[in-house]
């Protein structure tokens, strides 16, 4: 090749071919050909990630834009390949640590430990439908719902109530639900429940107040509501002097002023049938009541009210009926003769005449004497120290008359409520609603667990 672009006529001049031809070798450091391809993947690694299974190619010579070009000469021998070059380990994928182990969870009470076998006592039997003979005869849910009159909307009633707390040393649960028979007939619960909580702490004073309405008697289920907010306006204003009185023990204050609450609060009764033209013998309604002071220090447990119902004691899985026994007023009966009879003459001498028992005509000048009023119920008190594990119930009629008849639900009962754990509330409805048969009145129940 000339400068004149001519064609080259010696052998000298075949150097430039020599040079660019693919047969020869770069004379570089390194054996890997240094191509466009070479030199990007190069900077291609020196800025970003090279893979994990490439291998670092070595240093590259650059050769400067203005170099001349020079006669390699003879060809050297092929240069000694360098030792390979480790390949990286690839970077481990980033992981997150394991959460920690969660805390186990904290031992339910009465639970059995871990690998345990439960004792009968901690599990209770499950829940049955009835107890004793056979089927009740009405059906196990309501069927019909009592007749409303639109202008008196506020009177009705619902089927069943249930409430529940916890304070101090006790757990109380309640519970008030119509009965098989009044489901069946659409007629209202005659039954009332009121529970109620006055003062705060540990003044505080729990009032579980229940009454029922007398049977067959029109407006019995708003005789038997009156009663329970007329009791419960009283307590709540002596909340304080009650509280003091339990706490000290002032077993006589306590039942006289209790028994004076209670009269009056079944004479506004007396009075509301006046007012509104009843018959105050049917528009009454049997009380029963019970006070618990918020003090866990304090396990004094006070009951009062009159008319029927039951009050149990379940204690070491035994049932015992502590309703206070009284006699009727005026049951003491007639003199008899005898020793310290009347003597037969008067101290003038006047042999006495016989009292034949016969009326005396009414005087035409003195006024009729009004009605005598119906005979009261006797008060009922009791006032008893409870020990831990204790299972108070306070009930109306129609619960405690199965409970002191039937063994069946004697049993059961004791069973389900033994052990020291209250139940929940679901659990403690579905218990106090096992029928009998025999027994479809209303049912009006609270318990009360000793921690």
């Amino acid at each position: 090749m000339s400068q004149q672009g001519g064609t080259s006529a010696r052998h000298d001049d075949d150097w430039w071919g020599q040079l660019y031809d693919d047969r020869t070798e770069d004379t570089g450091p390194t054996a890997a050909p240094d191509s466009l391809d070479d030199r990007f993947a190069s900077a291609r690694n020196a800025v970003g990630r090279r893979p994990a299974d490439t291998v670092d190619p070595g240093p590259v010579d650059r050769e400067p834009a203005d170099a001349v070009p020079v006669d390699p000469g003879p060809a050297e021998p092929d240069p000694v390949d360098p030792a390979p070059v480790p390949a990286k380990a690839p970077v481990p994928t980033q992981r997150t640590a394991p959460p920690p182990p969660s805390a186990p969870a904290p031992p339910v009470e009465g639970a059995a430990p871990p690998g345990s076998t439960p004792s009968p006592r901690s599990t209770p039997p499950p829940s049955v439908d009835y107890v004793g003979s056979g089927p009740p005869t009405y059906d196990p849910e309501p069927t019909a719902l009592p007749l409303a009159e639109p202008d008196e909307l506020g009177q009705l009633v619902a089927d069943t109530v249930l409430d529940g707390a916890r304070y101090g040393a006790c757990t109380l649960r309640a519970v008030s639900l119509r009965g098989d028979s009044s489901r069946y007939r659409g007629e209202p619960r005659r039954d009332a429940l009121l529970t109620a909580r006055f003062g705060t702490g540990e003044q505080a004073l729990l009032l579980v107040a229940m009454a029922t309405g007398a049977r067959s008697a029109p407006g019995a289920h708003l005789a038997a509501a009156e009663a329970c907010r007329s009791i419960g306006r009283a307590v709540g204003r002596s909340h304080q002097r009650l509280v003091a009185d339990i706490r000290a023990a002032r077993r006589g204050d306590l039942k006289s002023g209790l028994h004076r609450l209670t009269d009056r609060s079944l004479g506004r009764l007396r009075e509301s049938a006046a007012e509104q033209g009843l018959d105050p013998g049917q528009y009454t309604a049997s009380l029963r009541c019970l006070l618990l002071p918020a003090d866990p220090d304090c396990r004094t447990r006070v009951f009062f009210g009159v008319g029927d119902g039951g009050l149990f004691r379940l204690r070491d899985d035994a049932w015992q009926d502590i309703e206070p026994r009284v006699a009727p007023e005026g049951a003491a009966g007639a003199a008899v003769a005898g020793p310290g009879s009347p003597p037969e003459r008067t101290p003038e001498g006047d042999r006495l005449t016989m009292d034949l028992g016969l009326p005396a005509p009414p005087s035409p000048f003195e006024p009729a004497p009004p009605d005598p009023e119906p005979p009261r119920e006797p008060f009922r008190f009791r006032a008893s120290v409870a020990r831990p594990g204790d299972a108070l119930v306070m009930c109306t009629a129609g619960l405690a008359g199965p409970l002191r008849d039937e063994p069946a639900l004697c049993a059961y009962l004791a069973r389900r409520w033994s052990g020291g754990t209250p139940p929940g509330l679901a659990a403690f409805l579905a218990d106090a609603q096992v029928r009998v048969k025999g027994y479809a009145d209303d049912r009006t129940a609270a318990a009360v667990w000793e921690a």
